[in-house]
Parts: structure tokens; sequence; C-alpha cells
């Protein structure tokens, strides 16, 4: 395949339990002008020898030393020669007709840089938990991906190869391909890249209606230092401050309230009730934001928080699916 359509990107990092279901997924699309570009971020296990077990021509292979996500991504961009690029972790899915409603929505809208939709959450099994992430679609501002990151996950989006060269760096240093999105960061490296995205090109983003990406929730494996996804998180706006400074003098303490509800809501999941509580009460000293714009959701997080950091899990787990099944994840 010399000029596929479209360039599917795969980071893939010790993903063997689950890379079959992906690839699997995205080799079922209703468009099949594309190409699969796995990049395996130097696995240990046995994800390269079930990608290399695949007979289809669409689907590369691609190895490196590991370089985190951002740089897995990097390298497939890097590779890629389709003029849409869609991005997959390796434990997700797609969808049978994503790529094909992208491509049109890409195709009807020259101005859009970059689709995406809305995401089911699955557990482990791929079953469906429940919860959706469900976000704005249209009219989306350079302050909605701060706040909120409408795109939601690494496995929502599909780009025209355009916006992307327009999107390029080389910082110092790099010797093999240039820079989408920003490998200093192994956290947060998709909000700033969108973000950087928004603040430098004309390019608009825009989604378009439909649970297209089953999205995987590892409970036991969120990351166990939240704190530190924190931190690289303000590491993240005060980067984008010097690009964006009004941006972020307006809406960052709003944007921390957002991020600190997320994390909230993420030790919630870990049944981490003291941690969660925490999280909570700083979202709502950081700015009341969140609580005036998605009360619901606010609300619901505060209580799930301190039901479990008072009462446990036990009495938690009774009411989960009223509490969290009222808002999208």
């Amino acid at each position: 395949m010399n000029n596929p359509a479209a360039s599917i990107i795969v980071p893939a990092y010790n993903a063997a339990t689950t890379i079959r279901e992906t690839l699997d997924s995205l080799l079922d699309q209703t468009f099949a002008d594309f190409e699969i570009i796995v990049v395996d971020d130097g696995s240990s296990d046995s994800t390269v020898a079930i990608v290399k077990g695949y007979a289809d021509p669409r689907l590369r292979l691609i190895s490196q030393s590991n370089r985190g996500l951002a740089g897995a991504h990097n390298t497939g961009i890097a590779a890629a020669r389709g003029a849409y690029v869609g991005f997959c972790d390796a434990d997700d899915l797609w969808l049978p007709e994503k790529l094909e409603l992208h491509i049109r929505h890409l195709q009807d809208r020259p101005d859009v840089g970059i689709s995406f939709s809305g995401s089911r959450m699955i557990d482990r099994n791929g079953k469906p938990v429940g919860l959706n992430q469900s976000p704005k679609l249209k009219n989306i501002s350079a302050a909605d991906v701060f706040c909120r990151n409408p795109i939601g996950n690494g496995s929502a989006a599909v780009m025209r190869m355009e916006a992307l060269r327009a999107f390029a760096y080389r910082p110092a240093g790099e010797t093999e391909r240039d820079w989408w999105f920003d490998e200093n960061f192994r956290q947060s490296d998709d909000i700033e890249g969108w973000l950087r995205f928004m603040v430098t090109q004309d390019w608009k983003i825009e989604g378009i209606p439909g649970h297209l990406t089953l999205y995987r929730i590892h409970v036991g494996g969120l990351s166990a230092n939240v704190e530190k996804q924190f931190q690289t998180w303000l590491a993240m706006r005060d980067k984008l401050a010097r690009l964006a400074p009004g941006l972020i003098e307006r809406h960052g303490d709003r944007a921390a309230a957002y991020q600190l509800r997320y994390l909230a809501r993420r030790c919630v999941s870990m049944r981490q009730g003291r941690a969660a509580l925490g999280y909570a009460l700083r979202s709502l000293k950081a700015s009341r934001r969140p609580f005036i714009e998605e009360p619901v959701k606010s609300v619901v997080t505060l209580v799930a928080a301190a039901i479990i950091a008072v009462a446990g899990d036990g009495l938690y787990s009774t009411v989960e699916n009223r509490l969290l099944g009222t808002s999208n994840a």
C-alpha cells in the first residue's frame, strides 16, 4: 500500500493481552483504504510476536526503545502515509464505522483539522460499564480544550495530515524526526498537544455524534501516583502560559478545578476514598465553576468520595450505579 487514504497509529507497550482485539476492530473498519502502524514502544512481552502474526498487508510494525506515549505517537505520525491520521491505543476498540464517519466529516468540513467522537467505557473484558464520554461537539474553543478536553482520550481523534504538517516542530537535540506531541510529558501530553494546536493553528476541532470509541478502563491499572499526574498537568499549564498567557490567566483556576475533579473520580474508581475526597475539596477550592457549569457531575463526585472515605467501599458499592451512572465519566 503505497498511498493509503488513511493511517491509524497504534502505540503499544506490553499490550499482549489486548492488542489482538484492538487490531481486529481496526481491520474490520467499513472504510478499507488504510494502513495500521503499530509502534512497539520497547515492549518486553509478546506484543511484537502477536503483531507479526497478522498477514494483512495493511499492517506495519515499527519498534523503538521506550519513548513514552507521545514518542510512540510521534514515530507513527512521521511514518504515516495517509491523508488522514487516526489514533487508537492498544487496549481500546473502534466501532466498524468510525473511520468512515470521521473521513466523511473532514471531507465535508474543510476548515476542521481534528475530528473526534464520544466514547463508551468498557472494562478489562470488553464489557460496557454503563458510562460514556459525551463531550461538546461544536464551537470548541481553546478554553474548552483546556478545561474539559472534549477529545477525551487517545483513541478518539482522526486528523488531517495537512493539519499535522503545520503542527510539527523539531526540538533541540532531536535528530530522528519531528515532534507533534511533547515527549517531555509522560502524562498530559495529549492535552498539551491539542492546546498548542488550538493556539497556534487556524484549524477547527469538531466532534461528530455517537460513541464510536470503546475506551477500556483498567481499575487496577489506573495511575497509582495521582498527585504526580496533577503536577505534570501543572507543568503542562505553565508551558502553555508562555504561548497563550491570556488563556491561562482567564481560565487557569477553572481548568485546575476540572482536572482535580477528574482526579477525584479516578480515585473513586480505585476506591481511594480519602484521596478522592481530598481532590474533590481541592477542586472546589480552586474554582466553583465546575459546580455551577456541571452541578450533577460535581456533586456526584463529592458524594461518592465522601461515602468511600467515611463508610468504606461496601456502602458505596450498593449505590455506585446510581451515583456515577447519573453523569458521564
